[in-house]
């Protein structure tokens, strides 16, 4: 692949997260062109193709073949056998979080990527977000930590919510613990190491979890979950305890950026062979953990 010719990346996904983030830093990226859209909507994907700039797809193969890279923006069980049929074609992954909602699935995508070589990276904003991101490696380099202390409390299901992401079957499916537990855990794992041993509770009956995690560098972790919390009430943040005394999760602004440097990721990743950390193997890990703590 030559580092000087854009990186054909196509979408697949027509709902309020490719519209709001996905397709307009698709479109804005220097490195990209951004080959086209697929969806399971098709007067959806012809309107998002319109706005940016791009041709809309009707058949997904075809958008695959057209590509070097696909970004995906899919319910996960969904994604997961779309991003496997593409890794077998050789093309790179820009994953959602979580990769699937079973292990098997998530297995699936990685093991085919690693078949063909293709590079991925799964989008966990916190990872990406310039503001989190540099935190994130600053603390698990300085290391000595004991404690962590994580919340994550959404009010996407609270009375009176107007979000568009309230009408996602997925979501109202699966609840909190495999919507934002990504992104707790996509944290965690980094700072304190592997986890080896979990147990979960639910907090909520919309899917909330309350979690105890104990890691491989000795540290034990609480996670609470929730897209139920009154609106005056949600927000989210991380907080470590440990040698040098504490540290806490900084603030980030929306997920553009973040997404910007996701696909950074990906294209020094497939130009170089080396695998990025937030790959599909972490987000088969991800699931892996989200699946003990949600058994049923």
């Amino acid at each position: 692949m030559s580092t000087s010719s854009p990186f054909r990346i196509g979408l697949l996904g027509t709902g309020p997260w490719a519209g709001h983030t996905h397709a307009p830093v698709l479109a804005a990226h220097p490195g990209v062109h951004f080959t086209g859209v697929w969806g399971r909507r098709p007067e959806a994907a012809a309107e998002l193709a319109a706005t940016h700039g791009t041709r809309a797809y009707e058949d997904v193969d075809a958008l695959i073949a057209d590509c070097d890279a696909l970004a995906f923006a899919l319910p996960p069980d969904v994604q997961a056998p779309l991003a496997a049929r593409a890794a077998e074609a050789g093309r790179h992954l820009l994953l959602d979080k979580p990769v699937a909602t079973t292990v098997a699935a998530a297995r699936e995508v990685t093991e085919a990527a690693e078949r063909s070589g293709a590079a991925s990276v799964v989008f966990c904003t916190l990872r990406f977000a310039p503001d989190t991101a540099p935190w994130i490696e600053q603390q698990a380099a300085l290391g000595g930590w004991y404690l962590a202390q994580a919340h994550w409390l959404g009010s996407l299901f609270a009375a009176g919510s107007g979000s568009e992401y309230a009408a996602s079957p997925w979501r109202r499916a699966k609840g909190a613990l495999w919507d934002v537990g990504p992104h707790v855990l996509s944290v965690l794992l980094p700072v304190l190491g592997e986890v080896t041993d979990l147990s979960a509770a639910v907090t909520d009956p919309d899917g909330g979890r309350h979690l105890v995690l104990r890691h491989a560098s000795g540290a034990t972790a609480t996670a609470s979950m929730s897209l139920s919390a009154p609106p005056r009430a949600a927000h989210a943040g991380i907080e470590l305890f440990g040698e040098h005394g504490r540290a806490a999760l900084p603030s980030w602004a929306g997920a553009t950026d973040a997404l910007h440097a996701a696909v950074d990721a990906l294209l020094t990743a497939a130009r170089t062979g080396r695998p990025h950390p937030c790959d599909a193997r972490f987000g088969l890990r991800l699931t892996e953990l989200l699946a003990t703590a949600d058994p049923a």
